[in-house]
């Protein structure tokens, strides 16, 4: 029985009243906040920004000079012009070789060179992304609340813990390679901020995946402590 194992009681209380504060605001979300939320997305999905008839009125224009044509009047122009033409990007190639420091710095903070990102959909973005992160954590409290619930081990639960760490560092340094590669290119850049939210937000539900399996592996054993301490076959089976 639970009475056999020792649990001091500042502790047990404490626990407890996190269980009821669990239940609380899970009971609230499913009563009133779930249903809120429900009717503001199905607002948001009726506004223009979610309902434009042609997709060619979201493109972003691409203000990037296409070059001049080259007019050759006759074959042997031509074979000069592109001889003239080989020695010149052989030139730049080695001049590519021989840039400083100090020009990378110049060609990077160039705003001339800059290629903005699409200016609608980043608004669009930034005005989903809460929204993703706001129902991820609701759920995962009410999961929680569910999983306090369940009454004993064999109605389904398990202790293992499915968390995996990302490649975050690998996927990062390949976008930073990339900044540094296409300074001009902003997309780029916005794209090492999103993979650092991203982690953030994985590390944040990381942390509170933890803390929801003490809780459960807690009041799991305290409520199957008596086939923990004195395990018989048939016990045993239902705890595996």
């Amino acid at each position: 029985m639970a009475s056999l194992l020792k649990v001091d009681n500042e502790l047990k209380a404490k626990v407890d009243s996190f269980r009821e504060q669990i239940t609380s605001e899970a009971e609230n979300l499913v009563a009133s906040f779930f249903p809120l939320k429900l009717l503001e997305l199905n607002s948001f999905l009726k506004e223009p920004i979610l309902n434009v008839e042609d997709l060619k009125e979201i493109h972003s224009e691409i203000t990037v000079r296409v070059p001049d044509p080259i007019l050759f009047t006759n074959s042997h122009h031509a074979l000069d012009l592109q001889n003239a033409k080989k020695r010149k990007l052989e030139d730049a190639a080695g001049e590519e070789n021989c840039r400083d420091a100090k020009a990378e710095t110049k060609l990077v903070g160039a705003p001339e060179l800059m290629m903005k990102s699409n200016p609608r959909l980043v608004d669009l973005i930034e005005r989903v992304k809460p929204e993703i992160r706001t129902l991820i954590e609701k759920c995962n409290t009410v999961k929680m609340w569910v999983q306090l619930l369940i009454p004993r081990i064999e109605d389904g639960n398990n202790f293992g813990v499915s968390i995996q760490i990302s490649r975050y560092y690998i996927t990062r340094a390949k976008l930073v390679s990339k900044v540094a590669k296409y300074p001009h290119v902003e997309d780029y850049r916005i794209t090492v901020s999103e993979i650092d939210e991203k982690e953030y937000i994985s590390l944040r539900l990381i942390v509170s995946e933890l803390r929801n399996q003490y809780v459960t592996l807690h009041d799991m054993i305290l409520k199957n402590f008596e086939k923990i301490k004195k395990p018989r076959n048939s016990n045993a089976e239902s705890l595996y």
